[in-house]
């Protein structure tokens, strides 16, 4: 057998790399020279714990290859971004690049697999986009269970959490929607190779939905965690407190707030369902509009501090601690942190001292910013700061010495210092 992953990013290459260590052969597909020639090093451009060794061992193996362009495979696993376009419509741009490329060298009896987070009727989508380049092949039609096609389709959601995603690809239970009942029969196959945990067994659009679901409960949860910050910040209430008291009742658990949500996940899939049924997914929005809206709250406060210091932000120095969407990983996609630090980096203070121990060059975006915008170690930043500005609750961070917080204007947006 030979499978080939198309996207190489925070999913795709975990998924190659679990894969080969089962002694599959592997393509993994991206359009990125850089992560392809890396890869073909044996070595990993993302950081997440346990992979760098994955992929060494199965470059040297020779059970995974790079390539920038499909090749002929038994299996196709996608696994491209899908965010959403200004209004919030679901852009599937990247998934029909990758319907399109794996057309060219689709064969009878291939399986496809959409893995990307999509909004429903995203794998219908995609089987079209295939089918209108390869007419010389039949695909399934959704439900019918008696026609026999030539390309099997599926649907399979990632559900790992950045970190921890080579240990949950094997322990998490996995939902496989097939476009019909052998589809998903033959998708299970597959995971079977690699999962040790339950694969359940569905229609594409249930799980296309089941992972949007699960995304968006956690964003409405998240939400009233932001929303009680709110309030007790008005009242004048300590909300670490308060959440730590509300929590000993037996049947609460309320989550701990933050600068808002980040990730491709949790800040973009919620999205998806409003985009589809929007009359109805009234909280799902509202939850969505709360939790965007936070970082509006950690600038204000940031106003707060430099009018409590007394002098004019041109004279002050600000220390930012924190980039990523979640602590201890390096991805920045929709993070939080990184739209307040954009912002901050705007306000006109003197010096901004970024602290962020999983990146070792400055984003992008603060490329022409440099005599501003520098990126440091988090003492060297709180020593030079009378603003500090704590956004990403990273290990290193918890050890800090808390002497050198005093007499700074203190924000902490994850409360491990309030």
């Amino acid at each position: 057998m030979i499978v080939s992953i198309i996207g190489l990013g925070y999913i795709g290459l975990p998924t190659a790399a679990v894969l080969a260590s089962k002694k599959v052969k592997v393509v993994g597909v991206d359009v990125n020279q850089h992560a392809v020639d890396t890869i073909n090093q044996g070595k990993i451009h993302i950081v997440e714990p346990e992979l760098d060794n994955l992929v060494y061992e199965a470059v040297q193996n020779n059970y995974l290859k790079a390539v920038t362009k499909p090749e002929k495979s038994d299996v196709f696993m996608v696994a491209v971004p899908t965010p959403f376009k200004d209004n919030y419509e679901p852009d599937l741009s990247y998934i029909k690049s990758a319907a399109k490329s794996i057309a060219t060298v689709l064969e009878r009896g291939n399986l496809v697999i959409l893995e990307s987070t999509s909004p429903v009727g995203a794998t219908e989508k995609m089987m079209e986009w295939m089918g209108e380049a390869r007419p010389d092949l039949s695909f399934p039609k959704f439900g019918d269970d008696k026609f026999i096609a030539d390309i099997a389709v599926a649907h399979c959601p990632e559900r790992v959490l950045p970190g921890q995603v080579v240990r949950e690809l094997v322990e998490n239970d996995r939902i496989i929607g097939g476009v019909t009942t052998q589809c998903a029969e033959r998708a299970r196959e597959l995971y079977k190779i690699f999962v040790e945990a339950n694969c359940l067994i569905t229609d594409c659009r249930t799980a296309e939905l089941s992972k949007l679901v699960e995304n968006s409960f956690r964003d409405v949860n998240i939400a009233f965690a932001n929303e009680l910050s709110l309030i007790c910040d008005k009242l004048g209430i300590n909300v670490w407190e308060l959440i730590k008291l509300a929590n000993r009742h037996p049947r609460v658990n309320i989550l701990q707030p933050g600068p808002g949500v980040g990730g491709h996940c949790i800040a973009v899939d919620p999205w998806f369902i409003v985009d589809s049924a929007p009359d109805e997914a009234k909280l799902i929005r509202m939850a969505r509009l709360v939790n965007d809206n936070k970082p509006n709250f950690v600038l204000n406060k940031i106003d707060c501090a430099v009018s409590l210091i007394g002098r004019s932000k041109m004279e002050l120095k600000i220390a930012c601690l924190g980039l990523a969407f979640k602590p201890d990983i390096d991805d920045l996609r929709e993070s939080p942190a990184l739209s307040i630090m954009r912002k901050i980096s705007l306000m006109g203070f003197s010096e901004v001292l970024l602290a962020e121990p999983n990146i070792f060059t400055l984003p992008k975006e603060f490329k022409d910013k440099e005599q501003l915008v520098s990126l440091v170690l988090a003492d060297e930043a709180i020593r030079a700061a009378d603003i500090v500005v704590l956004l990403v609750d990273h290990t290193p961070f918890k050890s800090i010495d808390l002497g050198l917080l005093s007499g700074k204007q203190i924000i902490d947006t994850r409360g491990i210092w309030s």
